[in-house]
């Protein structure tokens, strides 16, 4: 049985120090001999990050699957080889259809018995799901603290955050500029127009610089 093992790093410092990868490598071997593998190379990612499948090792470990030369692809850990539950389906679902083994060290992980493929399976469902409600537990915080008036981020144009730090209120200078803006743009004025006038009269942004066109959309769109 051909194999090749896989190892990432993600920043520069890791691997010039080099001990994570030789870690990597050190339980990648041993799971090749487990397994009785002919372990043919080991390909590395060193300073590479796992948000996309677009790096250099990556890219020589899916020609190999893709060409059939590898029945085996060994990694250490699940997130050495992506960390996005997307990546991680497109990736078992290339392997599968090109007959190769995914075995990972630390989830005890093969791929190549249907126990294996149901296991990982089971492990992108419970990830996809654990992402959904983390952004919907998110999501409804945040209408709470808008229902509550509550500040999240930056106030808007046209209200301060109050001494707590945790609500916001109008902003009487602010509120004067957003009327005004409101008022031009109701007779058909442009943004870039409104901009212009806004120089005119003297009134600068909440930074202190000049009016942009960009800035009076932002304002209008968030009002």
């Amino acid at each position: 049985m051909r194999a090749v093992a896989y190892v990432r790093v993600s920043t520069d410092k890791q691997a010039d120090r080099g001990v994570s990868l030789e870690a990597q490598v050190e339980k990648v071997r041993a799971m090749a001999t487990v397994h009785s593998a002919d372990l043919i190379e080991v390909i590395t990612d060193a300073g590479e990050s796992a948000k996309s499948l677009d790096r250099p090792g990556m890219a020589r470990v899916l020609e190999m699957v893709r060409a059939r030369t590898i029945d085996m692809v060994i990694v250490a850990k699940l997130d050495r080889l992506t960390r996005s539950v997307k990546d991680l389906a497109t990736l078992l679902e290339l392997f599968q259809r090109r007959g190769v083994s995914l075995v990972s060290v630390a989830e005890a992980l093969d791929t190549g018995s249907a126990a294996g493929r149901l296991l990982l399976n089971i492990m992108v469902s419970v990830s996809q799901w654990e992402r959904e409600a983390i952004g919907e537990r998110t999501r409804d915080a945040m209408q709470h603290k808008i229902a509550r008036n509550e500040w999240i981020g930056n106030a808007r144009y046209g209200y301060r955050l109050t001494e707590c730090g945790q609500r916001v209120e109008p902003d009487d200078a602010e509120q004067l500029v957003l009327g005004k803006i409101r008022r031009l743009r109701t007779r058909g004025k442009s943004l870039r127009a409104i901009a212009e006038q806004l120089n005119k009269s003297g009134y600068r942004t909440r930074s202190g610089s000049h009016w942009r066109f960009e800035y009076v959309m932002r304002i209008l769109k968030a009002a």
